[in-house]
């Protein structure tokens, strides 16, 4: 069996059975009594918690605990790539649209820092596949990264810099024909200072180009949370936790924020594998729900 008939198969097979409505809850979603107007939701990152889900456990686990989306990355039991045939796209699309569980985004790991341009357009064109095959699946937006500078290679911080703006506004392009957000994860060596991301934001200067905030200890550097926060507000379209236990970061100060720009996305739990994950995703989100107080 080739990989691409082996792949549409493992998705089918993770498809099949899988309940388009739970008992004893609407088929217009689940009770999720977060604080009395709240706005946002909670969700998972597939990385790592979930990455040996299929489909139907993601929404059967995600349903049980009353999380309301996922992002599902790249390389994980989900099968959702590239790979896909028009069927099986079709088939993830329902099964999501017809549970309590959206999907939030896809998570890429296409980025454009290197001196390299082959391997830049390489990133451009594979993303570019990506972004359809989030509009084939219903996801609103396809997560990309900055993965550090290139000066080690001579390239000054300012030309990198551009260079992935420039890449992102191009992708920002072919988002818009299919009402595709670009989703920038506050990521990488250097190219995580906030600064950084505001820059490039400016440079690719289009509106379906949007950041993901990625809660880095970085946040806490070159200025206060609030300053930083404050670079790329009005472009944070989803955020990334860590474990809510870690005091070295400042998670209600954080919520605050982004309750003052009245934040109704979602906060993913990107947080490691467990033997009993059940369990740490209800901590996640009551922590969550205790901090929005």
């Amino acid at each position: 069996m080739d990989p691409k008939t082996r792949r549409d198969f493992l998705v089918s097979a993770s498809l099949a059975g899988c309940a388009i409505t739970t008992p004893g809850r609407g088929a217009s979603g689940h009770t999720r009594p977060l604080p009395a107007g709240s706005p946002m939701k909670v969700g998972i990152v597939t990385y790592n918690i979930a990455r040996d889900w299929n489909i139907e456990t993601i929404i059967e686990n995600l349903t049980e605990v009353r999380y309301d989306g996922v992002e599902l990355r790249t390389g994980h039991a989900h099968g959702v790539e590239i790979s896909l045939s028009p069927g099986r796209r079709a088939e993830v699309r329902d099964r999501f649209a017809g549970s309590p569980v959206k999907i939030v985004q896809l998570g890429s790991t296409y980025e454009f820092q290197s001196p390299d341009p082959t391997v830049v357009r390489k990133n451009i064109e594979g993303c570019k596949q990506y972004i359809q095959l989030a509009h084939d699946v219903g996801a609103p937006a396809v997560k990309v990264r900055p993965n550090g500078l290139a000066t080690k290679a001579g390239v000054p911080v300012e030309k990198t810099l551009e260079q992935i703006g420039k890449s992102l506004r191009e992708l920002g392009e072919a988002g818009a024909g299919l009402g595709v957000e670009v989703r920038l994860e506050v990521h990488g060596e250097g190219t995580q200072r906030l600064d950084y991301i505001q820059k490039i934001m400016e440079i690719a200067n289009h509106p379906m180009v949007t950041v993901n905030w990625n809660c880095n200890q970085v946040d806490l550097e070159g200025g206060t949370l609030e300053e930083n926060f404050a670079r790329v507000a009005k472009k944070i379209r989803n955020v990334h936790m860590r474990d809510l236990y870690l005091e070295e970061y400042p998670w209600k100060k954080l919520i605050g924020l982004l309750q003052g720009i009245n934040y109704g996305e979602y906060c993913c739990a990107e947080i490691p594998e467990s033997s009993d994950p059940l369990r740490v995703l209800r901590y996640f989100r009551a922590l969550f729900i205790a901090y929005q107080s």
